[in-house]
């Protein structure tokens, strides 16, 4: 008797999931040889498939239920969950959103190659069944794409400022998130505008012929001052709106990273003292790598300067160190730290983006014996209330680190509570795939 077609797809369904790792291998081997995909080479296993399993595990049920069926809304739910989650994984590593895209292209075609294989050796296996098939994993991939690529742009846009809301609820929240944005930008425009204001108020008093030369020279410091803020704020302003506008460019050649993190955390010592805070320093005397000397200088001088500002007691570690492919570098501060400026938005997002990559990494890791690398937060973590030297409109440094982690092709993961601090780690390749200007 021959089979029915919700029979033969849930055939189709036991095949594919005994074909799992040979599916993995080809959709790895694919993004790999695809020259648009530079982020992904510098991934281990587990990092690289992320929730696709989970997501596979949904497509196979689906194959096994009856359309209508009590059974068939389950893994519908479970695999938009999944998806949601991979996008948010994937912003966090680094990727553009053109990779993200690709990518799903290249688990279509691979998925397509398994059915057809399994048609071939089954002639029972009728046309009406095949088409089935092919609907319902064509859907699969063009929800995956919808759900991924949309979280993975409502986390960009949140970068800037907003609260990120959880998976699900953030699916309503961008028109919220855009509003936010425009607000912090408005912000320092104004902060921008204050400091421009007290700088022109102090050079006018300075300009009085019957001025004591104490408050002459009191208003001289805080000209000095007034002028330093103003500098900063508008080399921040323009380096964002560089990064934004995709006007930077990789600049590959060969350097120690470890004398490199050294140089800028020495740079950065007065400051930690005039703040009375420790800055240590841990790790490997020497890493060659190549990648963009300038960049990683510029991102560590960022996260270091947001550190230290919102630290209140304590102070800020930073380690780093090499794997076979990768390189690394982590900030820590003792708390309440970069989660009680005007980054904890985005930082909330990064710790959930990282939350959601440990529970993929870990399953990846358990399965051979070894344990998940991924950050993880301490149990209960809250985030920290606002501290009384937060300054508002200054919230655009994390955005600066997260843009140039893009360009450099990184990865950024927060682990935080409000009584241990914050800690952020970011993975480098050590090589990139060509060579030169990228």
């Amino acid at each position: 008797m021959p089979l029915t077609q919700n029979q033969q797809l849930e055939t189709l369904g036991d095949y594919l999931g005994t074909r799992r790792a040979q599916i993995l291998r080809a959709w790895r081997k694919a993004a790999d040889n695809d020259s648009r995909q530079t982020t992904a080479h510098a991934l281990s296993p587990g990092q690289f498939h992320d929730h696709i399993p989970w997501v596979l595990d949904a497509f196979e049920q689906k194959l096994r239920s009856r359309p209508g069926g009590a059974s068939a809304a389950a893994p519908d739910i479970q695999e938009k969950k999944e998806e949601v989650k991979h996008g948010l994984h994937r912003w966090q590593q680094g990727y553009r959103l053109q990779e993200l895209m690709h990518e799903w292209g290249h688990l279509q075609l691979c998925l397509l190659d398994e059915m057809e294989t399994f048609a071939s050796r089954r002639p029972e296996f009728e046309t009406s069944a095949r088409a089935e098939a092919n609907r319902r994993m064509i859907t699969l991939v063009n929800d995956a794409i919808s759900e991924s690529t949309g979280q993975y742009e409502r986390m960009e846009r949140a970068e800037a400022a907003g609260h990120v809301d959880d998976l699900m609820g953030a699916l309503t929240s961008v028109n919220n998130i855009e509003r936010r944005r425009t607000t912090l930008i408005h912000q320092a425009v104004h902060d921008l505008s204050s400091n421009v204001h007290s700088v022109s108020l102090a050079a006018s008093l300075l300009g009085e012929s019957n001025l004591a030369a104490a408050r002459r020279t009191e208003l001289a410091s805080l000209l000095h001052q007034g002028t330093q803020v103003v500098t900063a704020m508008l080399g921040d302003l323009m380096d964002l709106a560089r990064l934004e506008a995709g006007q930077e460019r990789r600049e590959i050649a060969a350097f120690d990273a470890a004398a490199l993190v050294t140089e800028v955390c020495n740079f950065n010592e007065p400051v930690a003292r005039q703040h009375g805070l420790y800055l240590r320093l841990s790790g490997s005397p020497a890493i060659a790598i190549e990648g963009d000397s300038g960049k990683v200088r510029r991102l560590l001088q960022n996260l270091l300067r947001n550190a230290l500002k919102y630290t209140d007691c304590g102070g800020v570690s930073v380690s780093w160190g090499v794997e076979e492919k990768n390189w690394w570098m982590m900030v820590k501060d003792t708390g309440p730290g970069m989660m009680a400026g005007p980054d904890a938005p985005m930082l909330t997002g990064l710790k959930e983006a990282t939350e959601s990559a440990r529970e993929a990494d870990e399953t990846e890791a358990a399965s051979k014996g070894e344990v998940s690398q991924v950050l993880v937060s301490p149990p209960g973590s809250t985030v920290a209330p606002r501290t009384k030297r937060e300054q508002p409109g200054e919230g655009i440094g994390l955005s600066i680190v997260k843009r140039l982690c893009e360009l450099l092709d990184a990865s950024l993961e927060v682990a935080s509570s409000a009584e241990a601090g914050t800690t952020l780690w970011v993975v480098f390749p050590k090589r990139y795939p060509s060579p030169g200007k990228v």
